[in-house]
């Protein structure tokens, strides 16, 4: 299912309860360059972390969903056990108290657009760790 990183593009998890706000994520970081993982809930992208973590450098993540981890809690472990991940957090229903959230993770209200989550990922992620069309909306200053 992964491949070596240098040999393909970046992977992003998706993970978000909401099917058609999952799908409208993984549409936004497809476009950006990134293939995609999905989850429905934190335990679920949890375990395919466990799994697929040598390959995502990006998590973006829902707060409220069913299992035994919210989105912060999700953010917080990923952050813990694999720096190298760059982490966004999204909800349209509440908002990051202090120490919810892991250092460097970027918090997005909902419903987002393309050009917000693009411009978070501008941010967050180092150049070498950019799928190229986010390197070349970059150097362009514009869409990808």
């Amino acid at each position: 299912m992964s491949e070596p990183i240098a040999n393909s593009q970046p992977y992003a998890l998706v993970v978000d309860d909401d099917g058609l706000i999952r799908m409208d994520a993984m549409d936004i970081l497809q476009d950006a360059g990134f293939r995609t993982f999905e989850a429905s809930d934190g335990d679920k992208a949890m375990t395919l972390l466990a799994r697929e973590h040598a390959v995502i450098v990006l998590l973006f993540t829902d707060v409220q969903m069913p299992g035994t981890r919210d989105g912060f809690a999700v953010a917080r472990e990923t952050a813990s056990r694999w720096p190298h991940i760059a982490i966004v957090v999204a909800s349209g229903h509440v908002r990051p108290e202090p120490g919810e959230m892991p250092d460097g993770a970027r918090f997005i209200g909902k419903p987002f657009t393309a050009d917000m989550v693009h411009d978070h990922l501008q941010d967050i992620l180092p150049d070498g760790r950019k799928p190229a069309p986010l390197r070349c909306r970059d150097q362009a200053g514009g869409a990808p």
